[in-house]
């Protein structure tokens, strides 16, 4: 444990570890994280050449973090959250050169019978609910669902960050199974009257059941404003069947006087064992463009997830990759995830 706490310092440059000492005042202080890292070859459609390497992440992306609590009274509860992303394989901050320092979440909030009201930097509802709707997690490598949606390598059908800045966001308590939330993300230009993100996001839980629906409006890529702001709907669902879960999702995007996109998904979960469980996920998304011709693309990823303990699983993936004007691209990859 002293080791990893040293490790923790070390990649958050002192930032986490003034936070924690802030924190001593706190009620509840939690360092906590993950490390996950893959191998494999990599090629998406219309690559020329596959890839061998070794890089972080795979299941979930590399985090380390801490957050805390501190009772009120009356009910009510201050909370914070420090999150930064980082790469393993590299001993690099981030999931790019790009990102800041507190990449996943850097936030501050008030908690009590009313709900939530945080600020700062958070991620956004659309891509955290991905986690629930695919079989393959929110994965930003192997789950068709989240690489069609935000990488650009698969085409990136939803515009912004799954991290936007400058968010003021309410979440309201649970209501008997139905949890929702509002964004706002101030776009901080001058005369920027509307230029900020917004977002609405609601879910319910009844038994095995689980739906998800997020409607958001994307005005600010970063901190570049868009020409044309682009609009986004999700609507998903899964229904635990105990031999099988069952995934089912839609998302249509749209910006004004331009291109349009339109995502179907299917996915599937079995156990086969009690620490072990078959993957399979297919997405597809027709892409309409005003300027140039129509395509589609075709995503699948099959796996097994072998979990050795509460913490620790291991993972071997294969995905397919196919945009109908474009060559067929092939990954294969096996990895392991740790939480802390």
């Amino acid at each position: 444990m002293k080791y990893t706490r040293t490790v923790i310092k070390t990649l958050l440059a002192g930032l986490l570890t003034g936070a924690m000492t802030a924190g001593a005042h706190a009620d509840s202080v939690q360092v906590y994280g993950l490390v996950g890292l893959y191998v494999g070859s990599i090629k998406h459609s219309g690559d020329t050449e596959s890839t061998r390497a070794l890089n972080g992440g795979g299941l979930q992306t590399s985090f380390i973090g801490v957050k805390g609590s501190e009772d009120l009274g009356g009910g009510l509860k201050a909370l914070f959250a420090l999150e930064s992303f980082f790469r393993p394989d590299t001993g690099e901050q981030g999931r790019s050169s790009a990102d800041p320092l507190l990449s996943r979440n850097g936030w501050v909030g008030i908690e009590g019978a009313f709900g939530r009201v945080s600020a700062g930097r958070q991620t956004n509802p659309t891509y955290a609910v991905m986690s629930q709707l695919s079989p393959f997690g929110a994965s930003v490598v192997f789950s068709p669902l989240t690489v069609q949606s935000f990488i650009p390598s698969y085409g990136r059908n939803v515009l912004g960050d799954s991290v936007w800045n400058n968010v003021v966001k309410y979440a309201t308590p649970n209501l008997g199974g139905l949890r929702g939330s509002v964004l706002y993300g101030f776009g901080e230009t001058g005369g920027g009257a509307g230029s900020g993100n917004t977002g609405i996001h609601a879910t319910y839980r009844a038994g095995k059941f689980m739906g998800a629906i997020s409607v958001q409006r994307v005005r600010m890529q970063a901190s570049t404003r868009l020409v044309d702001p682009q609009r986004a709907w999700l609507a998903g669902a899964t229904y635990d069947f105990g031999v099988a879960t069952i995934y089912a999702n839609t998302i249509r995007t749209s910006i004004d006087n331009g291109n349009k996109t339109r995502l179907y998904d299917l996915g599937m979960s079995v156990p086969i064992s009690r620490p072990g469980k078959l993957m399979l996920e297919a997405a597809q998304t027709r892409t309409d463009l005003k300027q140039a011709a129509d395509h589609r693309r075709t995503t699948v990823s099959f796996g097994y997830d072998h979990r050795l303990s509460k913490r620790t699983d291991v993972f071997a993936i294969y995905s397919y990759d196919k945009r109908t004007d474009k060559n067929l691209g092939n990954t294969i990859a096996a990895g392991i995830r740790h939480l802390f």
